[in-house]
């Protein structure tokens, strides 16, 4: 599966009537979105078997998968994509359960308003973004601790600061000898 570049704001309109993938298209074509159209949710989820998707929206009624179960398949395959349900048959008990159960971001209803839809996407962009470093920042920091806890294992006491009566923090004297001996097993 290929995944976004850098900064590559990726969206899949899953809708089963194509005037409406269409429309979605023409009202975004001056965003800077790569935007994909499925007509299905089988299709939808083969072409996300390929590529990764930052925002799916889908339609709510669809031939074969509804778009609740849909949506409820992504989250389960693909967790980190932000979900958006779009509908012209307002269901509310299907879209109350879509909500609470956490498959979808956002609702919205045929007709929708465009600029209404465009803020919500670029929301959701930004909630993808941050998700993503949030996940990459958590990565170094455990990294780190298993740096940490192998140098506090070989080298006991070396994470331990040590503090002068004053407050200043005092470092042991390293030679450099040491400091390339350190570097290289941690490089291994």
């Amino acid at each position: 599966m290929s995944t976004p570049g850098e900064g590559e704001q990726s969206i899949l309109i899953v809708d089963d009537e194509p005037h409406v993938i269409s429309a979605l298209m023409r009202g975004l074509d001056e965003e800077p979105y790569l935007i994909q159209g499925a007509p299905g949710a089988k299709e939808a989820l083969d072409l996300m078997t390929r590529r990764h998707f930052k925002v799916v929206i889908s339609d709510e009624k669809m031939p074969g998968m509804d778009g609740a179960e849909f949506l409820g398949i992504v989250k389960e395959l693909y967790p980190e994509t932000v979900r958006i349900m779009l509908t012209g048959h307002a269901s509310i008990e299907a879209t109350m359960r879509a909500v609470n159960s956490g498959e979808i971001y956002r609702f919205f209803t045929k007709p929708w308003n465009d600029t209404e839809l465009k803020l919500a996407l670029k929301s959701a962009l930004e909630k993808y973004d941050l998700e993503e470093e949030n996940r990459r920042l958590l990565k170094t920091v455990k990294h780190q601790s298993r740096e940490l806890k192998y140098l506090e294992k070989n080298y006991p006491g070396i994470s331990q600061l040590r503090r002068e009566a004053d407050g200043a923090i005092r470092i042991d004297e390293i030679s450099q000898e040491e400091i390339d001996g350190i570097i290289a097993r941690c490089n291994q």
